[in-house]
């Protein structure tokens, strides 16, 4: 078999959960891909080891997926994380840690459905022409973190357009507030996370200026919707070494 034919080798960590067993899945079922090895709590990683794992993906918490992206990175296997929670400080442990380990590569992404990477570009170009913005999440009671850390990215990528392009601060004339009223501040950006059964996972992000307003919003009704977007990322990560966040540079954005 030719080296460009050759089958990648794919362990996933979280293997029992939501998303976790639906990755499983669709790494079985796909093609150039083997899943050699699936792990939860409970499970040690050394599995990955005698499996010869070329990508893992991880799917855990946001309390165990650093230290998993270290023990990956410094026995040479790449990485893909799904699993929010985190933060500027530990994307720079990450690329501190790659810069010792040269040539693997890891891919956290906050949002793996492509029609979330397209509402944060949209909302990216967006941000320049409007004076307020301001973001809304929804998922289900499970969900861990709060902002998700597709809306901490939309306020990071909303954020960085509105610097560029000069603009003052949003006008906000509050100054009677209950605590939480406002959501949480990411970037100068409110974000308001609401948690409900039924639902999955949805961010609408809000524009407004002098007579008009904009809203881009993204849904996603079932977690089928994440696998094209974790399969892109299992496919490309063996080319990309270094840290990349996001699907956006997998798509032809230059975030």
């Amino acid at each position: 078999m030719s080296e460009e034919h050759q089958v990648i080798r794919v362990a996933v960590l979280g293997a029992r959960g939501r998303v976790g067993s639906e990755v499983c899945r669709t790494v079985e079922a796909a093609e150039g891909l083997e899943l050699v090895a699936t792990v939860d709590v409970g499970d040690e990683l050394d599995v990955l080891v005698a499996a010869q794992a070329e990508v893992v993906v991880d799917f855990t918490t946001p309390d165990a997926a650093p230290a998993n992206v270290r023990w990956c990175v410094t026995r040479g296997i790449n990485v893909v994380v799904g699993t929010s929670g985190f933060s500027e400080a530990k994307l720079a442990e990450i690329r501190a840690l790659l810069n010792q380990h040269q040539g693997i590569g890891v891919i956290v992404v906050p949002n793996f459905a492509i029609g979330a990477v397209l509402m944060m570009e949209f909302s990216a170009m967006a941000a320049r022409f409007f004076q307020s913005v301001e973001i809304v999440e929804s998922h289900h009671p499970g969900k861990l973190d709060a902002p998700s850390g597709t809306a901490v990215r939309t306020a990071e990528l909303v954020a960085a357009a509105r610097s560029a392009a000069g603009l003052p601060a949003m006008p906000d004339a509050t100054a009677d507030e209950r605590q939480g009223a406002r959501g949480a501040e990411v970037e100068g950006v409110h974000v308001h996370s609401v948690r409900a059964a039924g639902l999955v996972a949805h961010q609408e992000v809000l524009f407004g200026t002098v007579g008009e307003t904009l809203t881009i919003r993204h849904d996603s009704l079932d977690r089928k919707s994440f696998m094209p977007g974790v399969l892109l990322a299992v496919r490309a990560v063996g080319g990309m070494p270094g840290l990349t966040v996001g699907l956006g540079t997998l798509l032809g954005f230059d975030s």
